[in-house]
């Protein structure tokens, strides 16, 4: 007798939405008769916004990654470490790039993997807008390594000044970090490098504080946070001032160079360390000609079902889905909380196919914006789409609910159980272990 063949859920993506989803289809089917496999090129999950944490020793990402091959064990799907190179929609298949090794040996060939459900949970990365030197030298940070490597440098470049200074107290030697992008990833940056260059001197660095910081954030739009209120922005930006990161709007950057940002009025920001976080797109494949439809940035063009305009068994969740609803104009916007629900969705509408049931539509419930301004203070606004406007919290609530939204993702990656668990830890953590991770 031969084997039935099992059916085969492929999740390309292990950020906030395709992990929450590979959790809820191991739940719900284990492996008996479906084979769940979530593929990332990376070994561990840290949740996306809280990278500017990690950037700065905030947060050590050791204790609060997820490992992608203990996840899996215990909720019931499979992992595959790989990076999308292409799909093959006629065949219902999908080809994963040759793994290389540090080394660049191949330690794995170009292989395909069969789905009968493929679901795209890709996320996004940063667009440099084809400006030029960006990629050469600016961080960006998409992922873990990039945080880690930015937060090696700043280290580095506070030695520097910390030692210049020891050697001559008269010293005005500083760090000068140029910021690209006033969204939320900027301006959290900006205040959590204060928080961090402050706690420095406590861990050695005894000449060193905040004073020898400049912060430059440059936006090209009019103002920063273009997702909150005009008053809270505003607001966030008065705080950053405070702390003393110059913020300039309306000011394109045409060029990055090795030591500086070109800005277009002609004007240098001298810049040690330069980060580039405006815009996001989803990061291209080595072969796009698979038939699906995309958006001018890349995204996945989905139904309100969240399948492909192309091909119903595919399906994309979160920053590379590009999803206008009906009667909306703008797309679903590419934030955490839209990855979180259209997570849920997917999960509803692959159940339902299984059961040859109809699909149902996605619906977005915009909860509101939240941006820490780390330990100094959070501003935000809270159900978006409700009652034709925005109830604005600062101060305490806010911040009590910007941990929340963490908070809410454990559970969702982990389950009640063991995400309380972890919360419960983490509050232990906070207690017991180093302010800042400096190594």
């Amino acid at each position: 007798m031969t084997t039935p063949r099992k059916t085969q859920i492929l999740i390309v993506g292990g950020g906030a939405g395709g992990l929450e989803l590979a959790r809820k289809l191991g739940a719900r089917y284990g492996r008996a008769r479906h084979d769940i496999i979530l593929i990332d090129k990376n070994r561990t999950h840290v949740w996306k916004p809280l990278l500017h944490e990690v950037a700065t020793g905030s947060l050590d990402a050791n204790l609060d990654e997820v490992g992608y091959r203990s996840h899996c064990h215990r909720w019931g799907y499979r992992f595959f470490p790989g990076t999308l190179e292409s799909i093959d929609t006629a065949a219902r298949e999908i080809v994963i790039a040759p793994m290389l090794d540090d080394d660049g040996s191949e330690l794995i060939a170009r292989h395909r993997l069969r789905f009968d459900y493929l679901v795209l949970a890709m996320g996004s990365v940063g667009n440099d807008f084809g400006t030029p030197g960006a990629r050469e030298h600016c961080i960006f940070l998409d992922e873990r390594p990039q945080a880690d490597r930015f937060r090696n440098k700043l280290l580095n470049h506070c030695l520097r000044v910390s030692h210049a200074m020891m050697k001559d107290p008269a010293s005005d030697a500083q760090v000068h970090i140029a910021l690209v992008g006033g969204g939320a990833t900027g301006v959290e940056l900006a205040a959590e490098l204060f928080n961090a260059a402050g706690g420095l001197r406590h861990y050695g660095l005894e000449v060193f504080d905040e004073k020898r910081l400049r912060v430059t954030l440059i936006e090209a739009g009019s103002r920063i946070l273009p997702a909150l209120p005009e008053r809270l922005a505003a607001a966030a930006q008065q705080e950053l001032e405070a702390l003393g990161v110059t913020v300039l709007t309306d000011t394109p950057v045409t060029e990055v160079r090795a030591d500086a940002m070109i800005l277009k009025s002609g004007q240098v920001v001298p810049a040690d360390l330069r980060v580039w976080a405006a815009g996001v797109k989803t990061a291209p494949l080595a072969n796009e000609n698979d038939g699906l439809e995309r958006a001018r940035s890349g995204q996945f063009v989905v139904r309100p079902t969240l399948q492909t305009t192309a091909d119903e068994r595919i399906f994309a969740i979160g920053d590379c889905a590009y999803c206008v609803l009906p009667g909306d104009e703008r797309p679903v916007p590419p934030r955490a909380q839209s990855a979180h629900q259209m997570a849920s969705a997917v999960f509803r509408n692959l159940v339902a196919m299984e059961r040859g049931k109809p699909l149902r539509d996605f619906v977005y419930h915009d909860h509101g914006s939240l941006v820490s301004l780390s330990r100094f203070s959070t501003v935000g606004s809270l159900m978006g789409n409700l009652i034709g406007g925005r109830m604005a919290i600062e101060g305490r609530l806010a911040r009590f609910v910007y941990t929340s939204l963490y908070r809410m993702h454990l559970i969702a990656i982990h389950g009640w159980l063991h995400g309380s668990a972890l919360i419960l830890l983490g509050r232990v953590n906070a207690i017991i272990r180093p302010r800042l991770k400096l190594h």
